[in-house]
């Protein structure tokens, strides 16, 4: 078979901008004063595309600086853009000569901007027999989207990269064609590019308007369909607008450029041009990369150049002698003081030094994750930089109650404040040993959600990118998991100190570096007067727990079962056979093949019927027993999910269901509920109102919690002892 013609066409600005904002919190400068973080970003984006995709076809293409036919039309698009900082404008040219060592070609056009060039050139591939790639974070690109052309979004922070097809970006705008992406944008606008859109209509408003008139031109013609005077009113007004902004959003497919595949056929670097701009920019990591990865040869000398310097300078990558990644700092490297305190002495003289201190970061080792059923197995604090206690908790209950109320005067000071990182579990856990945290909190995850709500926010992850130090994995010390790894508690004392001491010195580290940023980012507020004040009520809330009424559950299980089972009769009645409904593969046969509902049923990439429900919603008009496969399967989620399930989540020391809220997971700033997720209880139906009469008070009585969270109304409804 002949190989599938694979082509990228990388968006350059969209992706320079993103790599130099994501690395410029901490710059990499080399020795001549340079902000290689632009650069370096972008480097690494090339480079993971052709180590991981191995694209038969490349092409990046750049926005010229003269005005567009945009411009030409509309003065105002894109002028609330800020200028380019000077750092990024200066790493432009570099940007350049790297991508030309790679023998990659370079698309530019004045009149038109990079998202044209790429639109036209990716059409012209598709009818060559291409693929295409679109490699960029704009969502404007949705509307190019086909079976043959796809949006390739680079991963972050170790994330994977994201292809999105046809049932992607229609997930994501709501909507039932790629191609009408041109006019979602058309009437909720994009503040992005200053394309304004009809005033007040938002994403949902659009998309309920697409749902129902398909398009702007549709809506326009019919606007006296509207039903809501004020948005009908809207509508009429600003009619020339909407067209005008979805004429500002349609990508143009017809640039004066010719797609030769000759031209961008992936060619092998320039090695010699490569190296000289390596060391120019002083990426000797980089460089050892790529040349041993991509399979390069460098020239003689350099090739000695890089073996000589390898861990030496910044950058991001691999060292010559650890497996870590490159030029990361790591407990072996970096000069650190960690004590035990393992009897009461020691112990007393830690509570003294923290005292004097006035704050400490610290932390607890558990058995688990699960706060109301895990046991505390050491702590850890910190009051300075490279240096960290560590004092192990014995595995008696008792004998640990006591351990711990020894730190009282520490926990329980107004005076004292503590830092930590997801301050919540620690918090929890103590809560079984009697022990109230107080006084001031900070919560260098919460901090870090703040500052970067897109990023993850684990511990290891933000050591490797603010300090540039890989922590002691948890798998060097328990094992990796499966069923051969160990609990915390089955590993000798000596062997966890370095781990957990190194946990509160770098969590430390990391307060010093997010607390001035929250300043500058003016996020202080923020972090100060609601999400920190919001992290021991909801660890009280999560302690407490959830009371159910079991036998209701019970009762509903009974019933639900009954109503599947009519179900499963009449579905089999209908479709003239029995057959597995809950088995995609079966369900798509009887629908598609034996009673032929549609005549274009979609495919899945295993060239099965596709039976998801947005699939069945369309068809529910065509066969009655399209409707009643809903309802089992809505039915059936319902008895696995919540009705069977909830009852097995029982904690048996409290006899209650204790979930655990997330402060720092959806970027929108509301919670999330997990483990169980008591938040997707279905409320508008039956069926769901009688699940959650199986939630049910202590002492009869509920009390609502309200704070206003992140410019979002947050409402846990929670029992409270007493």
């Amino acid at each position: 078979m002949a190989e599938q013609k694979k082509l990228f066409l990388l968006d350059a600005m969209a992706l320079i901008y993103r790599a130099f904002f994501a690395l410029n919190k901490n710059p990499r400068i080399n020795s001549k004063g340079l902000n290689t973080s632009a650069v370096l970003g972008f480097a690494n984006t090339l480079f993971d595309v052709l180590k991981n995709e191995k694209p038969t076809h490349i092409a990046v293409c750049f926005d010229s600086h003269a005005p567009t036919v945009r411009h030409d039309d509309y003065s105002e698009y894109k002028a609330n853009r800020e200028a380019m900082p000077d750092d990024l404008s200066a790493a432009l040219p570099y940007i350049h000569e790297l991508i030309e060592a790679f023998n990659i070609p370079i698309f530019a056009l004045d009149g038109y901007e990079a998202d044209d060039i790429i639109g036209t050139l990716a059409k012209k591939a598709e009818q060559q027999g291409f693929k295409t790639y679109m490699m960029t974070s704009d969502k404007d690109f949705g509307q190019l989207v086909s079976e043959n052309i796809f949006i390739y979004k680079p991963g972050r922070m170790g994330d994977k990269a994201q292809i999105l097809g046809v049932k992607e970006v229609c997930d994501r705008f709501g909507i039932k064609r790629p191609e009408q992406v041109i006019d979602i944008l058309g009437l909720w606008g994009d503040a992005s590019d200053n394309i304004p859109g009809i005033p007040g209509v938002g994403e949902v408003t659009a998309r309920k308007l697409l749902e129902e008139f398909d398009s702007v031109e549709n809506l326009i013609e019919n606007a006296h369909l509207i039903k809501n005077p004020k948005l009908k009113d809207k509508v009429i007004e600003h009619a020339q607008q909407a067209l005008f902004s979805k004429q500002l959003a349609t990508i143009i497919l017809d640039v004066p450029v010719d797609l030769v595949p000759d031209q961008v056929i992936m060619e092998h670097p320039d090695e010699k041009r490569m190296q000289k701009l390596f060391d120019e920019l002083e990426f000797r990591n980089f460089a050892k990369r790529v040349f041993t990865e991509l399979s390069l040869n460098p020239p003689a000398k350099q090739a000695e150049s890089i073996s000589a310097q390898g861990s030496q300078n910044s950058g991001l990558l691999f060292p010559e002698e650890e497996e870590t990644p490159v030029n990361k700092k790591t407990i072996k490297t970096v000069d650190h003081n960690y004590f035990s305190a393992d009897n009461k002495e020691q112990r007393e003289l830690l509570i003294s030094k923290i005292v004097q201190a006035g704050f400490v970061c610290f932390d607890t080792e558990t058995t688990g994750l699960d706060t109301s059923n895990n046991e505390l197995v050491a702590m850890s604090f910190s009051f300075k930089p490279h240096e960290a206690w560590f004092v192990p908790v014995p595995s008696n209950y008792h004998e640990a109650a006591m351990l711990v109320a020894e730190f009282r005067t520490v926990f329980e000071s107004e005076k004292i404040t503590k830092i930590g990182q997801n301050m919540k579990f620690d918090i929890a856990v103590l809560k079984w040993y009697d022990m109230e945290v107080k006084g001031k909190l900070f919560d260098t995850m919460i901090a870090h959600y703040l500052l970067q709500p897109d990023m993850r926010h684990g511990m290891d992850l933000l050591a490797e990118t603010y300090l540039n130090y890989k922590p002691i994995p948890i798998e060097q010390i328990i094992g990796v998991k499966g069923k051969n790894q160990l609990s915390m508690n089955l590993i000798p004392a000596d062997d966890i100190k370095d781990y957990a001491a190194e946990d509160a010195d770098i969590t430390l580290q990391l307060k010093e570096i997010f607390e001035p940023t929250l300043d500058e980012t003016n996020t202080r507020k923020l972090f100060d007067e609601i999400e920190m004040p919001l992290v021991p009520v909801l660890a009280a809330i999560e302690a407490e727990g959830v009371k159910i009424d079991t036998a209701a559950l019970k009762e509903a299980a009974s019933q639900l079962q009954t109503e599947i089972a009519i179900l499963t009769t009449e579905i089999h009645e209908l479709a003239g056979m029995e057959f597995n409904i809950a088995s995609p593969k079966q369900l798509g046969e009887v629908l598609f093949d034996k009673l032929a509902i549609s005549e274009k049923a979609k495919l899945t990439k295993t060239k099965q019927y596709s039976t998801g429900e947005e699939i069945l919603i369309k068809l529910i008009s065509k066969h009655p027993i399209i409707q009643k496969i809903l309802d089992f399967r809505s039915l059936s989620k319902l008895k696995s999910t919540y009705v069977d399930a909830l009852p097995l989540m029982v904690n048996q020391r409290t006899g209650r269901v204790h979930t655990s809220y997330n402060q720092a997971v959806a970027a929108t700033g509301r919670l999330s509920s997990n483990n169980p997720n008591l938040q997707n209880i279905p409320v508008r139906t039956e069926r769901g109102r009688e699940i959650r009469k199986a939630f049910v008070p202590r002492n009869e009585k509920y009390i609502l919690l309200s704070a206003d969270y992140s410019q979002i109304e947050l409402r846990i409804i929670a029992e409270l002892s007493g």
